[in-house]
């Protein structure tokens, strides 16, 4: 070996000299098109800061660095677009990555609060509606009953080192069901009794079968598949050439739309999102633009499903309406929405939105009609190339595919798969589908048009990938940070049980960081009637006021208008970062 290459090697690991190569990397991955012009050129200008510079999560991949990178994209994007805004004096405007404040971002729904209660303890449940009278929205207990719960989970198959990952969704009848299990068993309370009944039930089937059943009824599911073995699949050879995400025209005709001026400082101010998503990474796509000034309207439908406590961090900023598109009087309200809209982010199953006639092609043709161009983003699961893509989806569901929970087992130093704590690659998928719309608007400013972009769960894991595990020395260490606890945790264990385990690791070992208020924006959140606290935005940006407008809401409580007026919201003090 050679002087050099051993002196490389006893380097300590710097997270932010890696987030620096993972930016460059990043860069020399998305195609011109999906990257505005100049992007690179504010490359320059990024700082990436941390007080730390190691990783915080017991995982093998560079979530943080990764995040951070696609964060400092972000930015620079904002950055182009604060140019064709606000303007400037010609000094380079400073966009500063903050280490910490990506990590909180990659876990926030842990860390978010509502009435002092965060994500896992048992009496939030009282205050995630907002009044005594209106509807839970997990419609169907799929999150309050832990049975139910555990439909969405993975277990091991008839193949004896074969695992599955069936996933009941919001609706855990069906998955159950098709298992051979009853729909409800109140009897069943504790997770080694829960598993006891479900796993021996999905080990009667080969993973052939469960695909075959997951097909007939129309669930989410996937084999937990190790990476290499992804890799040899038609999806993985398609998917792994393929970039991040993806912007592309739509129609070229509408001419250029500049930015509203509202005379502020907000990149955003005065554009309108319309939110078509549940669950993570798309309202985290919309939660983004929120914070550089868009107004943000999130519709649900009053039929459908959610898990509430995500909506406290990922409502943040919006407002929130329901209808029900298969009405007349729904779809009326909503077209008088699309006329305004100029971004519409879409996180529902593949085609649910082209089916009810709202897809990207024929809102193109509408906003041709009025001569103003539209940005479509989608979000979804598998990616938009290859024979998967049309399957429903989550993020344990691309964990699984992809080889992420193979590769969170073997950290581990199992024999079997195993999903990552937090939902991380939720989080990281919201972003690149920010800078996707980000990147559409630009465009829909400087060239007209109307633009489609791209972002899937798979291919921000895709990326983790191919920026490399964490070298073993690190991994090491982080094994012996872990605990005993965490690294007693195998497949069976739930995603909050094995997220709950680390953090509570992670409290004691980063008091410093974890739960600390200068990471938090906090609210008197009229929509809840208590103290809401959700992460704070993780780009800053000279001369570019970021940060929430409104406080977060439940789903359904406000009308759906773009009259974004009144509200008794008001900020409470924070900790400056």
């Amino acid at each position: 070996m050679s002087t050099t290459t051993m002196a490389s090697t006893q380097e300590p690991y710097s997270s932010i000299a890696e987030t620096s190569r993972i930016f460059d990397l990043i860069l020399s991955l998305v195609d011109p098109v999906s990257l505005p012009p100049g992007t690179k050129a504010k490359r320059a200008d990024v700082d990436f800061t941390g007080a730390r510079d190691q990783p915080y999560f017991f995982i093998p991949f560079k979530e943080t660095e990764t995040a951070a990178a696609l964060k400092a994209v972000e930015g620079c994007v904002a950055s182009l677009l604060a140019d064709l805004k606000i303007g400037g004096d010609g000094r380079p405007r400073r966009i500063t990555v903050d280490q910490e404040k990506t990590t909180a971002f990659l876990f926030q729904a842990y860390l978010a609060r509502v009435g002092g209660l965060g994500k896992l303890d048992k009496d939030v449940r009282s205050l995630l509606k907002a009044s005594s009278a209106a509807p839970d929205t997990d419609l169907l207990q799929a999150q309050s009953d832990q049975y139910r719960r555990m439909s969405a989970n993975l277990y091991a198959t008839a193949e004896k080192g074969e695992y599955y990952h069936i996933h009941g969704s919001l609706e855990a009848s069906t998955t159950l069901r098709m298992i051979g299990l009853e729909s409800h068993r109140p009897d069943l309370k504790t997770h080694e009794d829960i598993v006891g009944v479900i796993e021996p039930a999905v080990q009667q089937f080969t993973v052939d079968e469960l695909e075959a059943l997951n097909a007939k009824n129309r669930q989410a599911g996937v084999k937990a598949y190790k990476h290499e073995d992804f890799l040899r699949t038609p999806h993985g050879k398609v998917n792994w050439q393929l970039p991040p995400w993806t912007v592309e025209p739509l129609e070229t005709t509408t001419p250029p739309c500049p930015l509203p001026d509202r005379g502020d400082r907000r990149v955003l101010s005065g554009v309108k999102v319309l939110e078509m998503c549940r669950i993570i990474a798309g309202p985290v796509v919309a939660r983004i633009l929120g914070e550089y000034g868009a107004d943000v309207l999130k519709i649900t439908s009053p039929h459908l499903s959610d898990v509430p406590f995500f909506q406290v961090d990922g409502n943040m900023g919006k407002r929130a309406a329901d209808l029900d598109l298969k009405t007349p009087e729904g779809r009326q309200v909503f077209e008088k929405l699309l006329d305004e809209a100029d971004v519409v982010v879409d996180g529902y199953r593949p085609g649910a939105l082209e089916k009810l006639g709202y897809g990207p092609k024929a809102l193109s043709e509408r906003a041709a009609r009025r001569g103003r161009g539209i940005v479509y983003v989608n979000e979804n699961c598998f990616g938009y190339e290859g024979e998967w893509a049309g399957r429903p989806g989550w993020q344990q569901i691309a964990d699984c595919v992809s080889g992420i929970a193979w590769e969170q087992g073997r950290f581990m130093g199992l024999d079997e798969p195993v999903v990552p704590p937090f939902p991380i690659s939720d989080y990281g998928t919201g972003c690149i589908g920010a800078i996707a719309a980000l990147t559409g608007l630009y465009h829909r400013a400087t060239r007209g048009g109307s633009w489609h972009g791209k972002a899937s769960l798979l291919h921000y894991d895709l990326l983790l990938f191919k920026a490399g595990l964490l070298p073993e020395a690190v991994r090491a260490q982080l094994r012996e940070q872990a605990g005993e606890a965490f690294l007693a945790l195998r497949h069976a264990h739930s995603v909050d049980q094995i997220s709950g385990t680390a953090l509570r690791q992670m409290r004691l070992l980063y008091p410093e960081f974890v739960d600390q208020p200068r990471y938090l924006d906090r609210w008197h959140a009229e929509g809840y009637g208590a103290e809401v606290s959700a992460v704070l935005p993780v780009v800053q940006m000279e001369g570019v006021d970021i940060g929430f407008q409104r406080a977060s809401r439940p789903n359904g409580t406000d009308e759906a208008s773009w009259d974004f007026a009144g509200g008794k919201d008001w900020r409470k003090q924070t900790e400056a970062a």
